[in-house]
């Protein structure tokens, strides 16, 4: 089975308080369907335009997974949580090469 992964990239949060909320909510329905926080943070380094900005990697077991989690109950009652104007961020779902 091919592993996937959420690569999640904040480029602007607006209400820390809100992420916080939405983290409390996000991390245990993630780890619910099988996901595992890879790394999360600022980038030590950033090249080629790239940015230094909030990075969260999560590993699933597949690309089924991958997409159940962020489609599940729980993850969208911690979005629900987020807002919509609480940070700009752009999240994507790759399987393993």
């Amino acid at each position: 089975m091919t592993k996937a992964y959420w690569v999640g990239t904040y480029r602007e949060i607006k209400n820390q308080d809100r992420l916080t909320d939405y983290s409390s909510l996000a991390g245990p329905a993630i780890a619910a369907c099988g996901g595992r926080f890879l790394a999360r943070g600022l980038p030590a380094m950033a090249k080629e335009e790239g940015l230094i900005q909030r990075v969260v990697l999560i590993e699933f077991d597949s690309l089924e997974l991958a997409k159940g989690a962020y489609e599940s109950e729980a993850y969208q009652k911690a979005l629900k949580a987020l807002g919509s104007d609480s940070v700009i961020r752009d999240i994507r779902i790759i399987e393993a090469a």
